[in-house]
């Protein structure tokens, strides 16, 4: 059975094209040095939060792996330490299990489960969530009244879940252009929202001083 990190090709094809009109102002390191330095400051969330929910999703993929069956099919993925289960489970008795695992899981602070009690999504399906959340990640990426970095997006069995620290107008901003890719049957917001006034603030932050010695003016040792 596998348990799949929602890292799909459409988000890290979406994910490439906002790295790449940032390449203006941040060079391409070979290992993803600067590309990941790149987005990590635009992310709404700490650096450390952002590696902190890496962790969880493996955790939590892993620990509910070996628990469940080979019939199970769940999705993992977490936002600010709050985590979304998604996919399909042969039982209620697999997806409270589930969400008993990610409650139990470190720094996990509360979990979204919304998996079905049904059989696994085909393999056609999948392929077809995957391009959704594509080009969902792509339409956020060309509105111009928002941060596409500032959202993740999950698809399963063509309903689109969006997750994110967001303001109310981005929120419903978001959702709107979601709705709009074909093939979405439904768009569910998990949502963390801040204010305005928060988020001028987070604007406001100055950006982090670099430990480059050549960037700092200092020899390089």
């Amino acid at each position: 059975m596998k348990v799949p990190m929602l890292r799909t090709f459409g988000s890290l094809l979406a994910a490439a094209t906002l790295v790449g009109s940032l390449a203006a102002c941040a060079p391409l390191v070979i290992g993803g040095g600067a590309v990941m330095g790149a987005m990590v400051a635009v992310d709404r969330r700490t650096t450390g939060t952002q590696v902190e929910d890496e962790g969880i999703e493996m955790r939590t993929a892993s620990r509910i792996r070996e628990a469940l069956s080979e019939n199970a099919h769940v999705n993992v993925t977490s936002y600010n330490r709050q985590v979304l289960l998604t996919g399909e489970v042969p039982s209620a008795a697999d997806s409270q299990k589930a969400e008993q695992i990610a409650l139990a899981v470190e720094n996990v602070r509360s979990v979204v489960n919304d998996l079905g009690v049904m059989p696994s999504s085909s393999l056609s399906q999948r392929s077809k969530d995957t391009f959704i959340t594509g080009k969902v990640r792509a339409s956020l990426v060309d509105a111009k009244d928002l941060s596409a970095n500032a959202f993740k997006v999950v698809t399963e069995r063509n309903v689109v879940y969006l997750m994110g620290r967001v303001t109310p107008r981005e929120a419903k901003r978001s959702a709107e252009i979601a709705r709009g890719v074909d093939g979405v049957s439904k768009v569910v917001r998990v949502f963390e929202v801040i204010s305005e006034e928060e988020l001028s603030r987070m604007a406001a932050k100055p950006a982090p001083v670099s430990q480059d010695p050549a960037a700092a003016g200092q020899p390089a040792k």
